[in-house]
C-alpha cells in the first residue's frame, strides 16, 4: 500500500527547476549590464571611465577606451571665455580741476534812451549781430533842432554886440591916448565888451549842449555782440526814467565762464596761472563740441561759508557755442603728468576696491589697482599696472581669477561680432 502509494506518486520535474535557474541568472545578467551600461556612460561624460574600468570591465565596451585615450593626452579643461582685449599704456595726461560752471557775459549793456522822445525808426533785427557804433534807434529831432536855431539865433546876436562893444573900447582907448576922451568912457566900453564876451560863451554852451541832446536822438550800439528783441516799436514813447530798456546787447565773443572751485584747489591753480597758462576747456550738456580757453582771473577772497573761490575762465567763443546763461561743465588743467591709461571700461568695482583682469597666456589674473583719475572714457592708473599689460575690456560676467580666455575681435558697430579669435 505504501509501495503503491510512492510508486503513485508524480516524479519532481528538473526541466522546470532548471529554467526558473536561469530566469534568476538572466535577470541578474541584465542588471549587471544595465549597471555597467549607466557606469560606462559616466565614465565617458566625466572622463572618469579609466577608473570605473577598473571596477567594471566591460565599462571599456561603452566608451572607457576613449577616456583613456583622453586621459593620456591630456585632461580636457573648462572651455575658453571669449573677451576682449587692450593694451595698458603709459602717457602724458592732465591733470584737471573739474567743476560746474556758467557762461556769463564780459560786457552787457542796455539800450536806453537819455531823452523823453518818440521813436522813429528802429534800425535792428531782433537777436541779430550787431557791430559797435551800428545804428539802432533814431528818436524825433524836430523839436531839438529848433532849439538849437534858436540858440545860434542868440549866439549871433551876442556876438554882433560884442563886436560893437570891442570897437567903442578900441576908439574910446585911442581918445583917451590923444587927451580927447574921458578915462570913464574907457572903463565903461570895456566893461560893455567883457559883458557880451560872456554872453556870447553861454550861447555857445547852449548850443553845444543842444547838440549833444541832438545826438541822443541817434543811438547806436555801443559794444558789439548779440542784441535782444526790442521792447518798443516805431511810434512809442520813451523816457530816460524807464526801468524796461529798448533792447539788450550782450557781448558774445569773447565770453566768460564762471565756476567755482574748493579752496584746497586753490594753491595748484594759482601756481599754474603764475606759470603761464591754466588751459579750461567748457562743455555744453549734449553738444560733442568742447570751447577751449584759459583762467582769466581769480577772486581774490574765498566764501567763508562755502570754502569756494570763484574763478573765470575767457573764451574766444568765435563759432558762439557758448550761450549767457548756459550751465556747462569745466574742467581746468593745472598740471600734466606721465602715467599708466586703461579704458574705463577694463575697471571693475568690488567691495575690496578697484580692480583688472590682466591676461597673460590666455589666463585672466584679478588684479586691484588704484585708479588716479578718470578722463572721458580712459581712467589712469596710479598702481597696479604696468606698461604693455593687457587687460580685459568686455566680458567680465563670465570670468573668475583664473580662467581661460579666447581673444575676440572688437564688436563691430552695427553689427554684432559672433566669431572668436583663438586665445
Amino acid at each position: 500500500m505504501t509501495a503503491g502509494a510512492v510508486g503513485s506518486a508524480r516524479p519532481v520535474s528538473t526541466e522546470s527547476a532548471a529554467g526558473r535557474e536561469m530566469s534568476k541568472g538572466k535577470v541578474v545578467l541584465q542588471l549587471m549590464v544595465v549597471l555597467v551600461v549607466a557606469g560606462g556612460a559616466m565614465a565617458a561624460t566625466l572622463g572618469k571611465a579609466d577608473e570605473l574600468a577598473s571596477w567594471f570591465p566591460l565599462a571599456k565596451w561603452f566608451g572607457g577606451d576613449k577616456a583613456a585615450a583622453q586621459g593620456a593626452g591630456g585632461r580636457a579643461g573648462p572651455r575658453a571665455i571669449a573677451v576682449e582685449v587692450a593694451t595698458a599704456t603709459r602717457q602724458n595726461t592732465p591733470v584737471r580741476i573739474e567743476a560746474l560752471g556758467t557762461v556769463t557775459t564780459i560786457a552787457s549793456v542796455a539800450v536806453k534812451t537819455r531823452l523823453d522822445n518818440e521813436i522813429v525808426g528802429i534800425h535792428f533785427t531782433d537777436g541779430a549781430l550787431v557791430k559797435q557804433g551800428d545804428l539802432l534807434v533814431t528818436l524825433d529831432t524836430r523839436a531839438i533842432q529848433a532849439q538849437i536855431a534858436q540858440a545860434e539865433g542868440t549866439l549871433a546876436r551876442d556876438q554882433a554886440q560884442l563886436d560893437g562893444a570891442e570897437r567903442d573900447l578900441r576908439r574910446n582907448t585911442d581918445l583917451l591916448m590923444k587927451g580927447a576922451g574921458p578915462q570913464l568912457a574907457v572903463e565903461n566900453s570895456k566893461t560893455q565888451a567883457e559883458t557880451y564876451h560872456a554872453a556870447v560863451k553861454a550861447d555857445l554852451a547852449v548850443v553845444e549842449n543842444l547838440k549833444v541832446q541832438l545826438s541822443y536822438c541817434t543811438i547806436r550800439a555801443p559794444i558789439s555782440g548779440r542784441i535782444s528783441q526790442a521792447a518798443v516799436k516805431v511810434g512809442n514813447f520813451v523816457r530816460s526814467a524807464d526801468t524796461v530798456p529798448i533792447a539788450t546787447i550782450n557781448q558774445i565773443a569773447p565770453i566768460y565762464v564762471t565756476f567755482a572751485v574748493p579752496q584746497g584747489n586753490l594753491p595748484e591753480l594759482r601756481e599754474a596761472l603764475a606759470e603761464g597758462d591754466a588751459p579750461v576747456e567748457a562743455t555744453v550738456p549734449g553738444e560733442e563740441q568742447h570751447a577751449r580757453g584759459g583762467v582769466a582771473m581769480i577772486e581774490n577772497t574765498v566764501d567763508p561759508t562755502t570754502g569756494m573761490v570763484t574763478v573765470r575762465a575767457k573764451m574766444p567763443n568765435n563759432d558762439e557755442l557758448l550761450w549767457p546763461g548756459t550751465l556747462v561743465s569745466v574742467a581746468a588743467t593745472v598740471r600734466v603728468e606721465n602715467d599708466i591709461v586703461v579704458p574705463s571700461d577694463a575697471v571693475q568695482v568690488s567691495q575690496q576696491g578697484s580692480f583688472v583682469y590682466a591676461v597673460r597666456d590666455n589666463v585672466a589674473a584679478v588684479r586691484p589697482v588704484t585708479v588716479a583719475r578718470v578722463l572721458g572714457d580712459n581712467t589712469v592708473i596710479a598702481s597696479g599696472l604696468d606698461d604693455g599689460d593687457v587687460v580685459v575690456i568686455d566680458g567680465h560676467l563670465q570670468l573668475t581669477n583664473g580662467a581661460r580666455v579666447a581673444i575676440r575681435e572688437p564688436k563691430k558697430s552695427g553689427t554684432a561680432s559672433t566669431g572668436q579669435a583663438g586665445g
